[in-house]
Parts: C-alpha cells; sequence; structure tokens
C-alpha cells in the first residue's frame, strides 16, 4: 500500500540524540513530497522550537505542537485551531509546583518559560544557543511563572521533568485526579500536561481528514508514550528501536534506532 500522508515525531525519533536529522531521511522525505506525499510534524515541542526541522525538510504543511494541543501554520505565521489550559487550570499546577518542588517549563502563545534552570532548561537553552539566531526559538527566563500565566494569551502546556520519576508520576496523578488534565510522558524524565482530550493521534485525525484524506492513509513514526494516540490509530504506525518496549508491543512495526536510517527505508518501501 502506499501511504498519502507522513507523520513524525521529532525527539527520539526523527531527531537524532544531537537534534540533528539524518541525511537519509531528509532526502528519502524530500522524495516523497515530489510524489505528492503530505508531510507533517507531530511534535510535543512548541511551534518556536522546531524551525530548524521545518526549513530543513523545506515543509508546507502546518505543524501539530505541543501533543497535540495546536495546529501552527508556520507561512501565515498563525494558530488554526487550538485547545489550551484555562488560566485558573494553569494557575493552580503551578501551585502544586511549588507545593511539591518541582520545577517546568511554561508554554504559551509564541515563547517557552521558566522561573528556575533544571537540568532540561539548561540542555534547551544550550541548543537553542547552537542554532543560527533566526532559528532560536524564545526561551525565557521570568520571576514568576504565575504571572506569567496570568499574562499569556494562549496557555499551551507544561513540561516538567525531575530526577525522581516516581515523584514526578505521583504528581501528574494528583493533578489528573484534581484537575482532570492529560498528563503525558513525552521523555524518559518529563511529563507534559494540557488539556483533557487533546493528543497527537486526535489533531493529525482533525487534519487529515480537512485535506478529505483519512487515517488509513497515513505512515507515523514514533518513539514514546505521547505518540501511542498517533501510532495506534494510522494505517502503519511504526516505532523506533530505541524506544520502550511497551510502545514497541503497540505498534504495527519496529524499526532501528533514530541513529539508523529505518525511517529512510520505510518510505522507499511503504510510500515510493
Amino acid at each position: 500500500m502506499s501511504y498519502r500522508v507522513i507523520a513524525l515525531d521529532l525527539d527520539g525519533t526523527l531527531l537524532t540524540p544531537r537534534k540533528t536529522i539524518l541525511p537519509e531521511s531528509i532526502e528519502a522525505l524530500a522524495h516523497a513530497q515530489q510524489a505528492g506525499v503530505k508531510v507533517i510534524i507531530v511534535t510535543g515541542r512548541h511551534h518556536c522550537a522546531i524551525h530548524p526541522f521545518y526549513q530543513a525538510l523545506e515543509l508546507d504543511t502546518p505543524a501539530i505542537c505541543c501533543n497535540g494541543t495546536y495546529l501552527y501554520d508556520y507561512h501565515a505565521e498563525k494558530v488554526l485551531s487550538s485547545d489550551p489550559l484555562a488560566k485558573n487550570q494553569a494557575l493552580r499546577v503551578i501551585e502544586m509546583l511549588d507545593e511539591k518542588a518541582i520545577h517546568g517549563l511554561l508554554y504559551v502563545d509564541d515563547a517557552m518559560l521558566y522561573q528556575t534552570p533544571t537540568g532540561h532548561v539548561t540542555r534547551t537553552l544550550n541548543w537553542a544557543e547552537s542554532l543560527p539566531e533566526h532559528q532560536r526559538p524564545a526561551f525565557i527566563q521570568v520571576p514568576s511563572l504565575a504571572q506569567a500565566a496570568r499574562d499569556a494569551e494562549s496557555i499551551w502546556k507544561f513540561a516538567l521533568s525531575h530526577s525522581d520519576t516516581r515523584a514526578l508520576q505521583q504528581f501528574a496523578d494528583s493533578v489528573e485526579q484534581e484537575l482532570g488534565l492529560a498528563c503525558e510522558w513525552s521523555w524518559h524524565d518529563q511529563v507534559d500536561i494540557a488539556q483533557r482530550g487533546n493528543s497527537k493521534g486526535k489533531r493529525l485525525a482533525q487534519w487529515v481528514e480537512s485535506v478529505g484524506l483519512s487515517m488509513s492513509d497515513v505512515l507515523a513514526f514514533g518513539d514514546n508514550y505521547n505518540d501511542l494516540s498517533m501510532l495506534e490509530s494510522v494505517g502503519l504506525g511504526v516505532a523506533m528501536a530505541n524506544a520502550d518496549d511497551a510502545i514497541k508491543a503497540r505498534a504495527k512495526r519496529v524499526i532501528g534506532t533514530n541513529l539508523e536510517p529505518g525511517i529512510a527505508e520505510t518510505i522507499y518501501k511503504e510510500v515510493l
């Protein structure tokens, strides 16, 4: 079967550990686009943090960001559809974070905000500094996350990281029980908090339908728990070898790691 859409997670999937795209992947995806296949990024990242990858792939599709919280049109520089957090929800999450001494990033409007530097923050800052200035994301330290949330027009998600993953899981459970929000693991030590009902799979299905296609037309690649809603609902959901065993067990196919050319090989086999 020849698929008509290729949906790609970024971190741990399309991107190597050094946050680069393999040349084999770039070439295969270019050939796919030349053949009329639509290529779309479906990521947990903020839209301001995917510029270099969007441009490297020369895409003309919108991007699905923050685990399906919103659909962003890069060419028009605007949000097409979204389901953000309410201010009262965000402010309560911040109160709970302060109570448990857990730090996180707040994704709003066109920027990522933090109050206290953490390992995740430092890694992101170092990555941003390595980019050309026009591709650097807006990554800003603020004196108060609560005030930043009050000032924001749209609150996309929280990205929480903690060395004690058990404590992080307990916090996520508390947020889900008290506020009814969605908490998804997007990295081995990172939990994302967003509006319940948002998922990569749901937003992808909405966009695919809007272009006159169905999810059976989609070939998708992912590596983490926030990718499952996408991998399990498309025509062919492919997990990377570096994914947890639980992810690989629920995907329709498993390929090599994000350091190997498995994405390109699958595209040539299934699409071109």
